[in-house]
């Protein structure tokens, strides 16, 4: 730590670094400092994945690259380009990160004041979310994403995790494969499904985006004296996408009335008071660009994550429990089971959601 710290020009008295948060992913710190004027300055220090992030300089590249257009939109829309972005601190020698001697990557950013992070919230506050959402994407309409690196490869792309789900199938143990049957069946039955973006994108139908691709609600800094979403945080897997994929994984994450891995199924169900709020704050941000098409297909997206979140759970099961971290042997089936319960309300639900989103 002292040599990642050494590498960058603190104000004044380093008074002390503490863990921060509680992401999964990076390693993430609170640097607190003191000038000589007195009061205090606090930094976000974070050590990258190199296991979710294997080319972090990538990563980096599309940060510098995002938050700069971002700050240039900022400023022509009269805007903070201090709390509206997030701003990189450059290190001692002008780099946009440093890089320590086990080959890790560390980056720091000015704190945000007078935020908050939330993991639940009201209606208002998933509603300000989803204008800052939408504002994120509607700045960055005319940046190329094709420009940008896939820090993670084929991340959404449910044709290529639906070929590993076959394969984990033809490979993986047989008692495993018969547990899971009706969930395998269920989602093989939606196989055409699964390619409806994808084959809009081919046919020059849905437009190629700058994408969060992780629109969590604890990803947006709310504002504390205005309760609106003022910045949006963890840019790691920005890159090429489609809006609804951004726009049903909120809804996948935020409006499933149960937990991802939900042991009592009857739990799960959507809550449609969150969605009208998340919807109705994303089209009134994003009206000015998207295209009918993307509009039509918002809900869509809802089903679309949901059911590429119950592959890949099925998948690791399948295949051993690599990929995420497990509580006990079944957990990877317990949320592959959940999802596909999630799943099954949201197709209920499909038309109420398309009626909503016409409306608006």
């Amino acid at each position: 730590m002292d040599t990642v710290l050494e590498a960058y020009s603190f104000p004044e008295t380093l008074l002390g670094v503490a863990r921060y948060g509680q992401g999964h992913i990076n390693d993430t710190y609170c640097v607190v400092c003191q000038p000589q004027e007195g009061g205090r300055i606090r930094f976000i220090l974070q050590g990258l994945s190199t296991a979710a992030f294997p080319m972090p300089e990538e990563l980096m590249e599309n940060m510098v690259g995002i938050t700069s257009y971002l700050r240039e939109k900022i400023i022509e829309n009269g805007g903070d380009t201090k709390r509206e972005t997030l701003n990189l601190v450059k290190t001692k020698d002008g780099k946009a990160f440093f890089k320590d001697s086990f080959g890790k990557v560390w980056r720091l950013t000015h704190f945000v004041e007078g935020t908050d992070c939330f993991k639940s919230a009201t209606p208002e506050l998933f509603e300000a979310s989803a204008r800052a959402f939408g504002r994120f994407q509607y700045m960055l309409q005319g940046y190329p994403a094709e420009t940008l690196h896939e820090t993670i490869a084929k991340f959404h792309d449910t044709e290529d995790r639906l070929r590993k789900l076959k394969a984990a199938i033809n490979g993986g143990p047989l008692i495993r494969v018969a547990k899971c049957k009706a969930e395998i069946d269920f989602v093989l039955a939606r196989e055409k499904d699964c390619s409806v973006a994808l084959q809009a994108l081919r046919e020059g139908k849905l437009p190629l985006r700058v994408t969060h691709n992780d629109t969590k609600l604890n990803n947006i800094l709310i504002d504390r004296a205005t309760g609106e979403g003022i910045c949006v945080i963890d840019l790691d897997t920005t890159m090429p996408g489609f809006v609804l994929s951004d726009f049903g994984d909120f809804i996948r994450t935020s409006a499933n009335t149960g937990a991802e891995d939900d042991p009592d199924l009857d739990r799960i169900d959507v809550n449609m008071d969150i969605f009208r709020s998340f919807a109705k704050g994303y089209i009134e941000s994003t009206a000015a660009f998207l295209t009918p098409i993307e509009r039509q297909l918002l809900p869509y997206g809802a089903l679309l994550l949901t059911y590429m979140q119950t592959v890949r759970f099925l998948t690791d099961y399948l295949d051993g429990d690599h990929y995420y971290k497990i509580k006990h042997p079944e957990h990877n089936w317990q949320r592959s089971e959940a999802q596909f319960r999630l799943l099954q309300r949201l197709e209920a639900k499909e038309q109420e959601m398309n009626d909503y989103i016409a409306s608006l």
